[in-house]
């Protein structure tokens, strides 16, 4: 895990990155922007064919976005400043720009993303042992359609305590919980080539028109859709 002194964007152009927190993890498919403040301690992960940008923001700029991780999806323009502010090997470093030229793009980036929408990408990390148990039995075999309650006599708790768990720690309910969980997984097998039916199956959707409905609902297009224009990565 690291931390750094100053807050960074980290651009997906191509793959997908997951960012993880203790407060959870946030996972960056092609074409959205990770954010991350300064002294907030955290791994990245990266799926696929990754082409990852990172830039840093000053304090200065870095007090108009969120004081939290956020993910934002990437307008035309964002994208563009943020490859021109990044070279072919991701570094934080423009060729044949200014400082001066550097710092004006820097505010067009965080003026794109102050208007762009959060994407529901954050998974929460759950602080009680037995949502943590559960989570942990979940992320092994996101598969598993076991119901709450055959999960908690897993556990040790009821349907009712762990509902209210869900809501009052995660702020959502475990099937939203879950569901979450398995977009993530989708999106790294995606990212790893795999196709619509075997990732939804994967997922522990018995019916891939059912994983296609969820999976739009979050990310905004179709698991194909999306594969295929996460493959082809930047220009």
């Amino acid at each position: 895990m690291q931390s750094h002194a100053r807050g960074h964007l980290v651009y997906a152009a191509g793959g997908v990155l997951s960012v993880h927190t203790e407060h959870g993890t946030w996972i960056v498919p092609a074409n959205r922007v990770a954010w991350t403040p300064a002294g907030f301690t955290h791994r990245h992960r990266a799926h696929g064919d990754t082409d990852m940008r990172i830039v840093f923001l000053a304090p200065s700029l870095a007090r108009l976005v969120p004081d939290r991780p956020a993910v934002f999806l990437a307008s035309g323009l964002a994208r563009e400043v943020l490859l021109t502010l990044t070279g072919p090997s991701g570094d934080d470093a423009a060729p044949g720009h200014s400082r001066a030229a550097r710092t004006r793009l820097l505010r067009v980036l965080v003026d794109e993303l102050r208007e762009a929408h959060e994407q529901p990408l954050h998974l929460p990390e759950p602080r009680d042992d037995r949502l943590q148990a559960i989570a942990r039995m979940l992320r092994e075999t996101p598969a598993d359609n076991s119901t709450l309650a055959e999960l908690g006599r897993t556990v040790g708790a009821g349907t009712r305590t762990l509902s209210r768990l869900f809501r009052n720690e995660l702020g959502m309910t475990f099937y939203e919980w879950r569901t979450q969980l398995r977009i993530h997984h989708a999106l790294v097998l995606l990212a790893d080539g795999h196709d619509t039916v075997r990732t939804a199956h994967a997922c522990g959707w018995s019916n891939p028109s059912s994983f296609i409905a969820a999976f739009t609902a979050v990310i905004g297009t179709t698991p194909g859709r999306y594969r295929a224009g996460g493959r082809s990565g930047p220009r």
